[in-house]
């Protein structure tokens, strides 16, 4: 595959701490490691490239679409983004068109693949987003749960505070928020939450680096979306040995595992209370959940999704150089 040049669209710049640029700087590494040339562009603006590969179907659409017109003898990945999927499979016309161009269209979980009309599963295959953790030392109380995210509805993170007041405030217990607030309203609200509650701290944007090191040295990770399509954080979870409690939508139960003992329902603070409170105070649980979590931890491991891009490469025709 030496010369093999490859373009991967993100909608989020450069910069960006987005799971859309969290996605496409690793599968640009991925690509790197098989012996390609990578850019990473918000948009396709006429370079030449033998691979394309949008990371989101509907934000994407319009590059798939002018570069495959362009270049009649691109290959074309189409990654479905969560809200490509959920919560119905819905695309425009543009999205629509560009998913059925696509050579190979690739879900982060295979649940995503269910939603798909047949001609449209029939080139999908799921790749799971791999991650690398360090160990971490875990305090001994009081419990710490975190939860990554950025500040948007469909992430609601600050269902979290919601739970913590059906919480006792005689068990050691602090959740710990990072993410960046999408809107003014979302950064009042964390902070009028940090104030009122004492166990809930919001920390704002943070480094890749210090993100992983919080989630390693949380008990455990709170994944409260009312949607996913496969979530870096999730992976991230698993790699460091961090137990995930999150909410039994599809994003979730197709990594975790639809018989998941740590799920609660959507807005659902009291179910989100009950585990937190487990959690914190039953040892055979927190057994229970480490124990899954390291079954889990092949499902993530990069030479697994290294395996999996040689595959898809070589299905292309495209094969790869190591």
């Amino acid at each position: 595959m030496t010369g093999l040049r490859a373009t991967i669209v993100t909608p989020s710049p450069r910069g960006s701490r987005h799971g859309n640029r969290v996605t496409a700087l690793r599968w640009a590494a991925v690509l790197r490691h098989l012996g390609a040339r990578v850019r990473i562009v918000e948009r396709w603006r006429g370079e030449p490239c033998d691979l394309l590969v949008a990371v989101h179907a509907v934000k994407s659409a319009d590059s798939v679409l002018a570069a495959a017109a362009a270049l009649p003898a691109l290959r074309v990945v189409v990654l479905l983004a969560g809200t490509d999927v959920y919560p119905t499979f819905a695309p425009s016309p543009a999205a629509l068109a560009a998913l059925q161009r696509a050579d190979a269209i690739v879900a982060l979980q295979p649940f995503a693949i269910e939603v798909l009309p047949p001609p449209l599963r029939s080139k999908a295959r799921t790749i799971v987003q791999s991650a690398t953790a360090r160990p971490a030392a875990r305090p001994r109380e009081p419990f710490v749960a975190c939860v990554l995210a950025h500040l948007r509805p469909v992430k609601d993170p600050l269902l979290v505070v919601r739970a913590l007041a059906a919480v006792p405030r005689t068990l050691p217990l602090r959740v710990v928020l990072a993410g960046e607030a999408r809107a003014p309203e979302l950064a009042a609200a964390a902070r009028a939450a940090a104030a009122a509650e004492p166990r809930f701290r919001w920390l704002g944007p943070l480094p890749r680096r210090r993100a992983l090191e919080l989630l390693a040295g949380s008990h455990a990770c709170i994944v409260p979306s009312a949607a996913e399509g496969g979530a870096n954080v999730v992976s991230e979870a698993i790699a460091a040995g961090t137990p995930v409690l999150a909410t039994a939508v599809p994003g979730n139960l197709g990594l975790l595992g639809s018989d998941w003992p740590a799920t609660f329902a959507v807005d659902d603070a009291l179910g989100l209370a009950a585990l937190l409170q487990r959690a914190a105070t039953d040892a055979d649980f927190r057994t229970l959940l480490a124990e899954r979590t390291r079954a889990l931890q092949p499902l993530v491991a990069p030479a697994r999704e290294v395996a999996a891009w040689r595959r898809l490469l070589a299905d292309l025709g495209l094969p790869a150089s190591v």
